[in-house]
C-alpha cells in the first residue's frame, strides 16, 4: 500500500471540518471531540485504502497517494465517509450535518446509511443521487447520475468494476454483472445485464455492447 500524503494534518483537518459545520449549521449542537476525531481517523484510513488503487493523476504525488482537502472529488468522498462513520457511532445529528454539508458544497446526495465499497471514485459528482443499492468494489460514478428504486422500494445490485457515466440512471430491480458500463445519458429500469457489457440509450430502447476495452483499468489498478 502506498503512503498517504495529506494537504492538512489530521488535527488541522478536524478543526477545518468543525469550522465548516459551525458556519453551515450554527445551532450550538456541536459534536464531541472524541466522536469527531474518530470519524476523521477512520475516514482517512478508508481514503488511504481507496486511493491506493486509483490510477488518476490528481490522486497521486509521485509514488504516494494524495488527499487534497481543496480537491472537490477528494473532499466529497471524505465527507461521505465522515457521515457514514458518524452514523455508525450513533451520532445521527453529526451524520446528518455532514451529509447535508456534502450536498450543499458538492451537490451530491450520498446518504450516510448507504454502504459504498472499499474502492470508489466520485468524478465531479454534481447532481448525483446514490440510493440504497448494493454496491461492490471498484465503483465509479460521474455527475448527474441517479440510482433509485421503483415504487416497490427495490434498488439495483451492482457487481465489481462498475462505471456510471454522466446523467445516466438506473432504477429498480436491476442487476449488473462485473465490468459494467452505463453510458452517458443512458437509463435502465428493472433490467438484468450480463458482465462485460456497455449499455447505451434510454430504456426501453437500450443497446448493449461488449465492453472490450476494460474501461475500469483507466481508473483503478485492480490487483
Amino acid at each position: 500500500m502506498r503512503n498517504l500524503i495529506l494537504s492538512l494534518d489530521q488535527i488541522t483537518l478536524e478543526h477545518y471540518v468543525v469550522g465548516q459545520l459551525n458556519v453551515f449549521y450554527p445551532d450550538g449542537n456541536n459534536p464531541s471531540n472524541e466522536v469527531l476525531s474518530n470519524c476523521v481517523s477512520r475516514s482517512l484510513d478508508r481514503i488511504r485504502l481507496c486511493f491506493d488503487a486509483i490510477n488518476l493523476r490528481y490522486y497521486r504525488k509521485e509514488n504516494d497517494s494524495y488527499f487534497n482537502h481543496l480537491h472537490g472529488d477528494h473532499y466529497a468522498s471524505f465527507l461521505y465517509l465522515m457521515s457514514y462513520y458518524a452514523f455508525k457511532q450513533g451520532d445521527e445529528i453529526l451524520a446528518s450535518k455532514l451529509f447535508l454539508l456534502n450536498k450543499a458544497m458538492f451537490g451530491i446526495d450520498a446518504f450516510y446509511g448507504i454502504e459504498l465499497p472499499n474502492h470508489f471514485i466520485f468524478v465531479h459528482p454534481i447532481g448525483t443521487i446514490l440510493g440504497n443499492a448494493t454496491y461492490n468494489d471498484y465503483f465509479v460514478v460521474y455527475q448527474g447520475v441517479t440510482i433509485g428504486s421503483t415504487t416497490k422500494g427495490v434498488y439495483p445490485i451492482f457487481s465489481e468494476a462498475t462505471i456510471l457515466y454522466a446523467n445516466s440512471s438506473i432504477i429498480g430491480e436491476c442487476f449488473t454483472g462485473e465490468n459494467f458500463v452505463l453510458a452517458a445519458n443512458a437509463s435502465m429500469v428493472n433490467q438484468k445485464i450480463d458482465g462485460n457489457s456497455v449499455v447505451l440509450g434510454a430504456f426501453p430502447q437500450n443497446k448493449i455492447l461488449e465492453n472490450r476495452n476494460n474501461l475500469i483499468d483507466e481508473y483503478f489498478d485492480i490487483r
